[in-house]
């Protein structure tokens, strides 16, 4: 069974937060592959702040380029919406019985991981790597069988939302996005 961790995202833009995160993970765990999850719009929510699914993944693409052991994932473009995690994962480990699923998270999560839909039957056939971050509680679920804290995970006080606004403010975000990213932001209307 290859150990695949899947880190879900709306990715709006990908950042280099997110790649840290995602390397960090991948040094510091069992899993030999992680899959960045790319969160479709969701037709119930405002979209102004969204650029296309196809954008994003492209930029996802370009931000991962040749790691071997990155690789982007589209898979909830062609499920239901809106997309539950345990929809997912149960489609993935029917497609895919070779490999073992992890989820990882932040820690924000976790804290209300008992409200999401079928929580039990995720921690039941799946382990969770969740990445601490300041300021959250994780909640009773932290001692979970299942549930691996990293408590280390090198964290910058950076958001899609904050880069978004700097774009739309015509300001800089180079060093924010890796630089095929921010090539490819420069020359579109992206967030403009």
């Amino acid at each position: 069974m290859k150990a695949t961790g899947l880190f879900f995202g709306s990715f709006n833009p990908v950042h280099v937060g997110h790649l840290i995160i995602a390397n960090y993970i991948l040094n510091h765990s069992e899993l030999s592959e992680l899959w960045m999850v790319l969160s479709p719009h969701n037709p119930h929510k405002q979209k102004d702040s969204l650029a296309n699914d196809y954008d994003r993944l492209h930029m996802l693409n370009l931000a991962i380029g040749d790691n071997p052991n990155l690789k982007s994932s589209d898979v909830e473009f062609s499920l239901p919406k809106p997309s539950y995690t345990i929809d997912t994962l149960t489609h993935l480990s029917e497609k895919y019985p070779e490999k073992s699923f992890t989820l990882i998270m932040g820690g924000d999560n976790l804290g209300t991981f008992h409200k999401w839909k079928n929580y039990e039957q995720i921690l039941e056939h799946y382990s969770i790597i969740v990445f601490a971050r300041p300021g959250y509680e994780l909640g009773d679920l932290q001692s979970h069988p299942k549930v691996t804290i990293l408590s280390e995970t090198p964290l910058l006080h950076l958001s899609a939302s904050y880069i978004r606004r700097l774009r739309k403010e015509g300001r800089s975000i180079q060093y924010l996005v890796p630089d095929l990213v921010y090539k490819a932001i420069e020359e579109s209307s992206l967030y403009h």
